[in-house]
């Protein structure tokens, strides 16, 4: 089976050649890839840096968009593989045999989805990467969901046909009335309203890029809160323990290592 990747994001020139490269070293074989780009309509170098390259995309789109959720529905409606990942422009896969891994995964469990682990990085000067946080996801039970609990939505390689069943009415996969709960809302409804079940695949399996300065901002908690409270609701996957669990459940992840 294909697996698929999505770029998505804007004005990434700082990035998109790591991104690329990443994609690019893959052990699994190219013909068996379907790498769709999205973007967003980018006035930098962004796309005369991949034209440049000897690495081409099989489809892309360059427009303008009404955001991250609109991109990646997308680039979704675009895809034929099998399965469906996205690896942002912030994002490099972690090493050359990931999407070879996932795919022992996928075939081996049966399972209709696997996710892995996560790491938030730091470019720094030598250019390698300095680990600011390790998002260890753990195996999947579904009573966690309604502890908060979520995959890290960068690893997580779903079936195209889950996708097509689990669809909101209006035809969107990711909610665009959300400005950032719409990973959550999908998972939720994957995991919780129709019950799929992922395999855990035990490595980091993608590294995103952080910037020096978070912006995680009072206004910016208070509305991911209140999406994040309306995805439970919508859902049916807890309580305000939820909500609590959702948000404070990360700080151990800042104090994991390896």
């Amino acid at each position: 089976g294909s697996e698929m990747c999505i770029r998505d994001r804007y004005n990434s020139e700082a990035s998109i050649l790591d991104t690329i490269r990443s994609l690019k070293e893959q052990t699994y074989p190219r013909a068996n890839i379907e790498w769709i780009l999205v973007d967003g309509g980018s006035t930098d170098k962004t796309l005369e840096l991949i034209q440049q390259q000897d690495f081409h995309p099989d489809q892309w789109v360059s427009e303008p968009d009404n955001g991250i959720y609109d991109a990646l529905n997308k680039g979704v409606k675009m895809a034929t593989g099998d399965f469906i990942g996205f690896l942002h422009a912030d994002d490099v896969l972690a090493s050359p045999g990931v999407l070879y891994r996932i795919s022992c995964a996928l075939q081996n469990s049966g399972a209709d989805g696997v996710y892995g682990d996560l790491q938030y990085v730091r470019p720094l000067e030598n250019g390698e990467f300095g680990l600011v946080r390790h998002w260890k996801s753990g195996v999947y039970y579904r009573r966690k969901l309604s502890w908060g609990w979520m995959p890290p939505h960068p690893t997580f390689y779903l079936r195209r046909e889950i996708y097509e069943r689990t669809k909101l009415v209006n035809g969107e996969y990711f909610d665009t009335t959300y400005s950032c709960a719409a990973y959550y809302d999908f998972m939720t409804r994957v995991l919780g309203t129709y019950e799929v079940e992922p395999a855990y695949l035990m490595m980091v399996l993608v590294k995103m890029r952080v910037g020096g300065v978070s912006n995680r901002s009072l206004k910016h908690i208070i509305t991911k809160s209140k999406e994040d409270w309306r995805v439970i609701r919508r859902n049916h996957i807890g309580h305000l323990h939820t909500l609590l669990w959702n948000n404070l459940g990360k700080l151990s992840q800042f104090f994991q290592k390896g």
